[in-house]
């Protein structure tokens, strides 16, 4: 009996050696034909032609791969249009907001490269200079950063009665800190400043001055602070790659539903749609093709939505809601960090949980007044996607 379990045993291992043995001949040849085909014709000698001629299938499937390469590579670049196209298509985007019904605007990583946080696709991008095995700069503590004029500018055409509802995959916090009411807003991949008590229901949150994110990672998002109704840990809101958003708040998916199914147009700022296109629910696909809303997008790359699109802008977001906001008269507020709803916001940390964060909180500048309340941050209502009995912010 031992001796018939060895012989299966050296019958496994010698097949699983000749695997190896015709998967690394198999890559060997590859690299040779590779290397073939890089050399010019009149450089190859007989036997080199006679197997590039013999191997016509692996030729034709590095061809393949190699046009598929160039595509990718091209399709990475940032291209700008000409000014005198961006102008005449900054008019048309004008002209679209103002006589959109219902206008719902999509948000990413691009919108906020202007405050000096990088995206992730682009070619200094996060993503990028990780495929390419470089290694990331250092990066400013998010916290600090202000919001751009895109989000000012989305925050006044909401006031303006434009904007209906806005859709972000970014968790810096920008949106809420440039005064847009969060009953119009879905962060659907968090937001840094909010940490929130799973336990307690309603959902209690706590909007911090700080990045709530120092201790958390994947699938571990315990902040180390407590609740302070019922004691119980706290968790930030951030949704990993990888990981499924469950909490109601920030990322308000009702609310993004709602406003997807009312919208007839839909406006794509900064972001590159390799993620949100994935969210069906976002784009109309229940309805019948002539139906479905217009889509408007702005952004540096090729978006997998380009050919979908009744406009592709290819410019930064900051140079194009510029124009856009002449074009519409409206006149877009500076952001000033002591009118930063944060203030009116956030819970401050207890004593005692004073050791549980070291990075810098918001602070008002020394040559800043004081904080004043404003208009910016109106409460969560329940027309807008939000029920009053299920949000509680401390």
């Amino acid at each position: 009996m031992e001796d018939l379990e060895s012989s299966r045993r050296e019958l496994r291992k010698s097949a699983d050696l000749r695997r190896i043995l015709f998967k690394e001949e198999e890559q060997a040849k590859t690299r040779h034909i590779r290397k073939l085909m890089k050399k010019p014709a009149w450089e190859r000698s007989p036997d080199e032609e006679c197997l590039l001629e013999n191997s016509r299938d692996l030729v034709q499937i590095l061809q393949e791969r190699s046009r598929k390469r160039r595509c990718n590579e091209q399709r990475l670049q940032e291209v700008q249009d000409p000014p005198a196209v961006l102008a005449e298509k900054c008019q048309d985007l004008a002209t679209a907001i103002a006589g959109a019904r219902h206008l719902v605007v999509y948000t990413g990583a691009g919108i906020s490269t202007a405050a000096c946080i990088p995206d992730y696709r682009g070619p200094a991008g996060v993503w990028t200079l990780l495929n390419k095995g470089h290694r990331l700069p250092d990066v400013q503590d998010l916290s600090q950063a202000c919001p751009t004029f895109t989000h000012m500018a989305l925050a006044q055409l909401q006031r303006a009665g434009h904007v209906k509802h806005v859709v972000s995959q970014n968790c810096d916090g920008l949106h809420v800190r440039s005064g847009l009411p969060r009953s119009c807003l879905s962060e659907v991949h968090g937001n840094m400043f909010l940490e929130v008590c799973p336990r307690c229901k309603p959902l209690r949150q706590y909007f911090r001055l700080f990045d709530v994110t120092e201790r958390t990672a994947l699938r571990r998002h315990r902040t180390g602070r407590q609740c302070q109704a019922c004691s119980a840990d706290l968790v930030d809101t951030i949704v990993h790659f990888g990981e499924t958003g469950r909490l109601r708040w920030p990322l308000n998916w009702k609310g993004a539903g709602r406003a997807a199914d009312r919208c007839d147009a839909i406006l794509c700022l900064g972001t590159s749609l390799k993620v949100l296109r994935r969210y069906r629910c976002l784009w109309g696909l229940d309805r019948p093709a002539r139906d479905r809303p217009k889509l408007f997008i702005v952004n540096l790359q090729w978006t997998p939505k380009d050919d979908s699109a009744v406009l592709k802008i290819n410019g930064r977001c900051d140079d194009v809601m510029r124009a856009v906001m002449e074009h519409l008269q409206l006149a877009v507020p500076e952001y000033e960090r002591h009118k930063d709803p944060l203030w009116r916001l956030h819970t401050p940390v207890r004593a005692k949980e004073l050791c549980t964060f070291t990075r810098q909180p918001l602070v008002i500048m020394a040559d800043q007044p004081p904080y004043e309340d404003h208009c910016y941050a109106l409460p969560i209502k329940k027309e807008d996607g939000g029920d009053d009995d299920e949000c509680v912010r401390q």
